[in-house]
């Protein structure tokens, strides 16, 4: 991530769209007590074979936190995140150039209904595009449906540790702009995966003639 300027959903390259991943958490947790919860544990929230490394003090505004996320056969795609924004019911993440989409995602927990006896929501709200071809690509031959199952099982996991019996997540997908932006088809430059290949490619042949 180093020397890498942010990416927003104006500079990607594919499709955009907006998903959300909504989970009641019942009226006897508070927003506050939910996203304090998600922050301090985050990284403990990710499904197995995936690694969040920020800070040890959990998450705040203007803290990088690098990420390693399975892509299958052995190879681990480096990248990360920079926390955008935080507070006591939200914290927004922000994605680098050469990760998987250009957006960000926004966590946060609201009562529905009666302000002091209605049901706690938990959300994670995405807006993104594929950052290059080779991305857009890959959402549309499985990536959508991976990022709709890793999320559905982060906030379940959540679920679990508010202590929720069985938790249910709603996963919303709306296509916003069914453009691609061709303009910005050179993203492919930085794409993260194609670096993390050939950096695991790399290793393994040093370490077979060592």
């Amino acid at each position: 991530v180093a020397g890498r300027r942010l990416t927003g959903p104006v500079q990607g390259f594919g499709k955009m769209w907006q998903k959300s991943y909504r989970m009641n958490a019942g009226a006897q947790i508070a927003p506050e007590q939910a996203i304090s919860t998600w922050k301090e544990h985050f990284p403990e929230f990710w499904p197995k074979g995936n690694r969040f490394a920020g800070a040890l003090t959990g998450i705040n505004p203007g803290d990088v936190a690098l990420l390693d996320l399975a892509i299958g056969g052995g190879v681990k795609l480096s990248t990360g995140v920079f926390v955008l924004y935080a507070d006591a019911e939200s914290f927004t993440l922000m994605t680098p150039q050469g990760h998987m989409f250009a957006g960000w995602i926004t966590f946060s927990a609201e009562r529905e209904g009666p302000k002091d006896g209605g049901d706690t929501v938990v959300q994670a709200l995405v807006l993104m595009r594929a950052n290059d071809p080779l991305y857009e690509i890959g959402m549309m031959f499985g990536g959508h449906r991976k990022e709709d199952k890793f999320w559905a099982a982060t906030l379940t996991a959540l679920g679990e540790r508010l202590g929720l019996p069985e938790p249910v997540v709603d996963t919303k997908t709306t296509c916003v702009d069914s453009k691609r932006q061709w303009r910005h088809a050179n993203n492919i430059w930085h794409n993260s995966m194609i670096r993390s290949v050939l950096q695991t490619l790399t290793f393994r042949r040093n370490k077979k003639h060592a």
